[in-house]
């Protein structure tokens, strides 16, 4: 046997145990792959078994090594599930936002409604502003606002470009009671010299009536004292007539065009209160207020001659709108409407004045206009229709 020979046969057994060594770590890596489990509940895919363990003594494998950890892919039930949440909840959202968008563009409208200049919850200083700033404006009635409150009043949008405030209006109750309960523009307390101002109300806060019954009772609204106006307008509408006929019904509508309110402090509160005060006092006709010329938009003056009493025909001047006119009495008158009196009998033409009138039948808001007779329109008596009218006075 030649020395080479032991050495062939050791390294061809070596050799022999390599592959068998190989071909059994080929087939456990193969049973690893066929023992990977899927956990049933999670979708998670569990790791493979560890490595075998060490050869043992007589040749044999080693113990299996245990499981590796589980490992959970992104496609698991319970990620599944969790999305699946995510956009019930996001259906939800979805849901509930056009539910709000909806509703937003319902009170859309709502909103400007409501929210319009002139109404309840935006309400206006004047008319005229409203005119100034709402195309399209119409007549009719709006909220306005003053120092003492939101209060509502008619407002005319055509005549003369627009923009008029109903601010009050003087109505006879009862030509017979003299200075009775109505008689607010005069005295409610009778004709006596303890209240030379009478009640006082064409220089004061105080406040009476409503627009849609300005033809039914006296008016008086905030927009009278705190309104800064240039010019007047009056109407003369029948005593009784609803809100929506007072201008068709008005038989004598006109206005001032010179400002001239802007000269006694912007409205007739300050006109009477600061410049020609409405008090009993003993002056004359020299010391009458001003006399402001007008324009007609329905009616002349051969209207308003026609209708006052046929004795004063004589004593006026037509076109005119004159404040604080002074009677043969010495008492004052607070407006002369669609005149300039210029004789000594105003109260049979007049209204509104003091409460003191040294002659008692002189004394209430129509004064003397039915001195010779209710309506008969003879002598110092107006027409009917005049006596039955209520004047309504504007500002812008």
């Amino acid at each position: 046997m030649t020395p080479e020979g032991p050495k062939s046969s050791d390294s061809g057994s070596a050799e022999s145990e390599k592959d068998k060594d190989a071909i059994r770590i080929r087939s456990k890596r193969q049973a690893v792959g066929a023992n990977t489990v899927t956990l049933p509940i999670s979708g998670c895919m569990q790791g493979p078994p560890g490595p075998p363990g060490a050869v043992g003594r007589d040749g044999r494998d080693g113990v299996q090594g245990p499981p590796g950890p589980a490992s959970c892919g992104c496609y698991g039930e319970g990620v599944q599930r969790h999305i699946a949440n995510l956009e019930h909840g996001l259906d939800v959202v979805e849901n509930k936002t056009s539910q709000i968008q909806t509703r937003l563009a319902s009170l859309e409208g709502q909103e400007h409604i409501n929210t319009a200049v002139g109404s309840a919850t935006n309400p206006a200083v004047s008319c005229k502003y409203i005119k100034d700033n709402v195309d399209g404006a119409q007549d009719g009635l709006y909220h306005l606002r003053s120092p003492v409150g939101v209060y509502e009043t008619y407002c005319d949008m055509t005549i003369g470009g627009g923009g008029w405030t109903l601010v009050s209006s003087v109505h006879e109750n009862d030509i017979y009671g003299k200075c009775t309960a109505g008689d607010r523009w005069s005295s409610t307390r009778g004709s006596t010299t303890n209240y030379p101002e009478g009640d006082g109300n064409w220089a004061n806060h105080n406040t009476f009536g409503s627009a849609p019954l300005a033809t039914n009772d006296d008016l008086k609204n905030p927009g009278y004292f705190s309104i800064s106006a240039s010019d007047v307008m009056l109407w003369h509408v029948p005593n009784d007539t609803p809100l929506s006929q007072y201008k068709s019904a008005a038989y004598l509508r006109y206005y001032t065009t010179n400002g001239f309110l802007q000269q006694y402090g912007g409205n007739m509160y300050s006109l009477f209160k600061d410049h020609f005060p409405i008090v009993y006092n003993g002056r004359t006709q020299a010391d009458n207020g001003p006399a402001i010329p007008i324009t007609f938009d329905n009616g002349s003056d051969d209207l308003v001659l026609s209708l006052i009493a046929p004795n004063s025909v004589a004593e006026v001047t037509p076109g005119f709108v004159q404040f604080r006119v002074f009677n043969n009495e010495r008492s004052p008158l607070a407006v002369c409407p669609g005149v300039r009196y210029n004789g000594g009998n105003s109260e049979q033409v007049c209204i509104g004045g003091a409460a003191y009138m040294p002659v008692q039948r002189q004394c209430g808001d129509f004064a003397s206009k039915a001195w010779n007779g209710y309506g008969t329109h003879t002598g110092w008596s107006s027409s009917r229709l005049e006596l039955e009218s209520a004047v309504l006075f504007f500002y812008r």
